[in-house]
């Protein structure tokens, strides 16, 4: 099993969260693109993989732990706590239409930290009264990862880092052309998907968006 206070120390240390999808990754590649990720720098990783069956996440989480592991990079599953547990991954994310921080903790254990999507102020400060690890915050833009979320802009960036104590990572839409901007507004830790997983070279794309960061 993982530990807690090392996983925790390195996500309060980390600025770079990557997301392998599965709507961009292939599974057969899953590997091949953590490891890629992993190589380039990302601080944390995750796995997303919707429609996917309870069994497959488990499986693809299963051959990524010996690349994350190896490269020291904390892996999330997104939306199975209950795989998360099975598999000891560092840590699990919910969405707001999954399960409460407090649920997915009782299913995961002491040793996992947990992670949630939050989608405006209100619903942030509500994830740290839940006791989050840490939380997702966003879309800042219009994405494909999300097509049905309106995207809140970067004008809440600031507010929220008043708000809440917890590490903040903002997501949607990110991308190194848009990295100065978002930093401006606020951003302390970004989440990258489509920009990182359609790259022709990811390694070096991680790399070039991550010397941005502070």
């Amino acid at each position: 099993m993982p530990d807690l206070s090392a996983s925790l120390q390195s996500l309060r240390a980390a600025r770079l969260y990557g997301i392998v999808d599965l709507g961009y990754v292939k599974p057969e590649n899953v590997v091949t693109m953590t490891r890629a990720l992993a190589e380039g720098g990302v601080d944390i990783l995750q796995l997303r993989a919707k429609g996917a069956t309870p069994a497959e996440v488990e499986s693809l989480a299963r051959s990524m732990l010996p690349v994350t592991r190896e490269l020291g990079v904390p892996l999330v599953i997104n939306d199975h706590p209950e795989v998360a547990a099975i598999v000891g991954s560092e840590g699990v994310h919910v969405g707001q239409d999954d399960d409460s921080v407090a649920k997915a903790r009782a299913i995961v254990g002491p040793e996992i930290f947990v992670g949630k999507s939050t989608h405006s102020l209100d619903q942030a400060v509500a994830a740290q009264a839940e006791q989050a690890d840490y939380i997702g915050f966003g879309p800042l833009y219009a994405t494909g990862t999300k097509p049905d979320y309106v995207p809140i802009g970067l004008q809440d960036i600031t507010r929220v880092h008043e708000l809440v104590s917890l590490p903040i990572f903002c997501i949607g839409g990110v991308n190194e052309a848009r990295a100065s901007e978002i930093l401006q507004a606020g951003a302390r830790r970004v989440v990258v998907v489509s920009a990182f997983l359609l790259a022709s070279d990811v390694r070096a794309e991680v790399k070039r968006l991550k010397a941005l960061l502070p």
